[in-house]
């Protein structure tokens, strides 16, 4: 006879599906809310009557909205519970969204970006610290796997789904799309996401304000560690994304039906990395998976830059970048798993953090590439590439695999 040791053991197969649909959803939207538009940065230039680094500076807004948002729906989620929140600030999401679609200047878009990626912030954040009270050990690692697939593939896939949108819709449209998805998420959490923290679960001792919640994680060397890996490698991908619109587009002559088709063939890796990863993970450890994702993020940008300055033209670039995003991939699950194991009493502010690290850094650093001009690949890869040092550095000198403990089955 089994015994019941995490919630989610005891759910029927159906009732893990239900979650895993639901729950990828609600990850889905912060991506699609950052990356959906991508393909019309050329359109908002024009549109808006702007330059290149300020419509860039519209998609650091929705992501530095997305850090901070995750560092308010996180820890309210510890203290009241997960439903509350999210519903509410998805609906916050669907607001702003009507005042993106709807902004006569760059300002007013400015601002109602930032609002957008707080109300999305509630999504990825709230999914995680779900998946945590539920489940522990390998299980967690597979429930994680399934929404780190579409924290990876979301947005790659967005860009791709945005071009086509635009060939039926102006760049204003893609808001009320997303409008629409976030009323469709309320309506899904309300009918069938039920409650994950009982209120015994919300004042723990030790756990139960919000600094004794803070002071667990930053005391924790191994969550430390994996965050500043999650953060910078979303900063490689993100200088990839900020700057591909552009690159492909403007510099390598690609409409925005052929650059899609360039995400979509990109989005392969993602898929190959996240589902070899999650079954890895049940002979290897998570750490020294990432040993081995790091060191191809790393080189495969390298690998942009030497290719880029050699002249090898559209294909020296999209080649290194289908293995930077596969390693991406193989990355994301295990971020998750190693930053939320040891801390199932304040998942909500694990959660937050992990993702206000992704955003936040990706928001600040990624578009700095826009600064130094996009008229080759290489400004783009010498991002990737010191964002994917850094990621080294802390799996060997902060996480140091060799004192990981292994997961329990």
């Amino acid at each position: 006879m089994s015994t019941v040791v995490h919630p989610g053991d005891s759910l029927t197969r159906r009732q893990r599906a239900t979650y895993v649909l639901v729950l990828g959803a609600l990850t889905a939207l912060g991506p699609f809310t950052v990356d959906l538009y991508l393909p019309a940065f050329p359109q908002v230039e024009a549109d808006l009557g702007v330059s290149v680094a300020l419509v860039q500076l519209t998609l650091t807004a929705t992501m530095i909205g997305f850090g901070f948002g995750q560092l308010i729906v996180g820890p309210w989620s510890d203290r009241i519970g997960r439903r509350l929140p999210l519903i509410l600030a998805t609906t916050v999401h669907v607001a702003a969204s009507l005042a993106v679609a709807l902004a006569p200047d760059v300002s007013w878009l400015l601002a109602a970006r930032v609002l957008q990626g707080a109300g999305a912030a509630a999504g990825g954040v709230v999914a995680m610290a779900m998946v945590r009270d539920l489940f522990g050990g390998y299980p967690l690692v597979r429930m994680l796997s399934r929404l780190a697939l579409v924290t990876g593939l979301a947005p790659v896939l967005a860009p791709l789904i945005g071009s086509q949108l635009l060939l039926v819709m102006p760049w204003r449209g893609l808001f009320g799309v997303l409008a629409c998805y976030g009323v469709l998420v309320v309506v899904a959490s309300w009918l069938l996401i039920v409650e994950t923290l009982p209120p015994a679960r919300r004042s723990d001792p030790g756990h139960s304000t919000l600094g004794e919640r803070y002071r667990a994680l930053f005391r924790d060397r191994i969550f430390v560690g994996v965050a500043i890996i999650g953060g910078f490698t979303f900063t490689g991908l993100f200088a990839y994304l900020s700057a591909s619109s552009f690159l492909f587009q403007d510099v390598y002559g690609l409409d925005a039906q052929a650059y899609g088709i360039v995400f979509a063939t990109n989005s392969i890796g993602v898929v190959i990395g996240v589902q070899v990863s999650s079954r890895l993970a049940k002979i290897v450890g998570p750490q020294w998976i990432l040993s081995v994702s790091t060191a191809v993020l790393l080189t495969s940008a390298i690998a942009i830059v030497v290719l880029d300055q050699i002249g090898a033209g559209m294909w020296g670039t999209i080649v290194p970048l289908f293995f930077f995003i596969t390693a991406c991939g193989f990355g994301f699950p295990m971020v998750q798993v190693l930053a939320l194991v040891n801390h199932g009493k304040e998942a909500g502010t694990a959660a937050s953090l992990l993702g206000a690290m992704n955003f936040g850094l990706a928001g600040l650093l990624s578009p700095v590439v826009g600064i130094f001009g996009i008229d080759s690949a290489t400004p783009m890869g010498v991002a990737m590439a010191i964002a994917a040092s850094v990621a080294v550095l802390s799996l060997w000198f902060i996480v140091r695999p060799r004192t990981v403990p292994a997961l329990s089955r």
